[in-house]
């Protein structure tokens, strides 16, 4: 079993909240992932689910049992933290096991419950080096050897890949999607990254300034955000924001004069300022016509993809994704049109608004 529960959690350091009334309901066997900038208290949250960290108000339940002022050691959790903290002069072995050595379990229990952590994680070969004869990724998987070995009913992690090179990142994001599906083990992932967020997690825990904003699957995130700050936050290269006005009927008015009516936006949920949403993927791009006319400032060349940075007179720079484009280059004339059923509207509270 591994649900967590968080009813009304807070956190604050003297008179500075950090975090207010978090509810959260993990279910057991999830790989959940909390989001969100720099500061925005995800770190703190995941070190009050363990212990580390005090709570200031509300309740924290593993598996029904109040643990709100449990001890660390008393959670049935296993924490992998950023940094590896491995022992530097014991071998691979010996830093899996040592915990249960600790604990005083048998040596051949330990010896067979490092077995099984090593052969989930492909350690085999490496059981007799030490740490400072392992890359960055092998140290990673000691660690979180270290923790499958005392079966815990959570695993935490705390920004596990920062360290690693940008490759290394992607296999170690494989190898801890696939150990999920092997452990079926509830998994709470802090990272600062929405592409890794996006791609490993069953559901998201977006956080900003202390509260959570968002809480539902990467797809919901990305096609219904709440709010102006999701939408922004999830999706790469980020949605673009076009000022708007409402000009009756449900109808709206960009900066430029441009008229547009969208599905499911009707007058009485209009406000005086609004802003229209839409992701680089989904402006459709001419040499010909489309709604807006402008200049492309920037040409981004991925190969797979190509970014186009146009300045469109009127309502400013707008962020254009072409899969496999070639024929847009910097200082052309191109013509942008916006999919109405593609739009997100945003309200002057940045609350969206249309319900599709």
């Amino acid at each position: 079993m591994g649900e967590i529960c968080l009813n009304n959690v807070q956190k604050s350091f003297g008179d500075v909240s950090v975090l207010r009334n978090i509810n959260l309901r993990i279910s057991d066997g999830e790989f959940i992932v909390f989001v969100g900038p720099s500061g925005c208290g995800k770190s703190t949250l995941l070190r009050m689910i363990t212990g580390l960290e005090d709570v200031s108000g509300g309740q924290v339940l593993i598996d029904n049992a109040d643990v709100t002022h449990a001890k660390p050691s008393t959670r049935g959790l296993a924490m992998v933290f950023q940094s590896y903290a491995l022992f530097p002069h014991i071998t691979v072995r010996e830093n899996i096991g040592f915990g249960l050595k600790i604990a005083g379990l048998p040596k051949d229990q330990i010896a067979r419950q490092v077995a099984e952590a090593s052969a989930i994680l492909g350690l085999d070969a490496l059981l007799d080096r030490k740490p400072r004869e392992l890359s960055g990724g092998q140290q990673q998987r000691v660690a979180i050897g270290r923790a499958i070995v005392r079966h815990p009913s959570a695993f935490l992690f705390d920004e596990p890949l920062s360290n690693l090179d940008a490759a290394l990142r992607v296999q170690m994001r494989l190898e801890l999607i696939r150990l999920h599906e092997d452990l079926k083990t509830t998994m709470v992932y802090v990272t600062h990254d929405q592409v890794e967020a996006m791609t490993m997690a069953d559901r998201i825990v977006v956080l900003q300034g202390g509260n959570v904003e968002q809480f539902a699957s990467p797809i919901e995130l990305y096609e219904r955000p709440v709010n102006k700050f999701v939408a922004g936050f999830i999706g790469s290269p980020k949605m673009n924001f076009l000022e708007a006005v409402p000009s009756g009927d449900g109808r709206l008015k960009l900066t430029n004069g441009l008229d547009l009516a969208l599905p499911d936006v009707t007058q009485d949920r209009l406000t005086a300022n609004l802003s229209l949403g839409i992701r680089p993927e989904h402006l459709e791009y001419s040499h010909e016509a489309g709604d807006l006319e402008g200049r492309i400032v920037v040409e981004e060349q991925l190969g797979s993809d190509a970014f186009l940075y146009v300045n469109v007179e009127g309502i400013g720079m707008l962020t254009v994704r072409g899969v496999g484009e070639r024929n847009y280059h910097g200082g052309e004339r191109i013509f942008l049109s916006l999919p109405r059923e593609r739009c997100h509207v945003f309200n002057d509270d940045d609350r969206r608004i249309n319900l599709h």
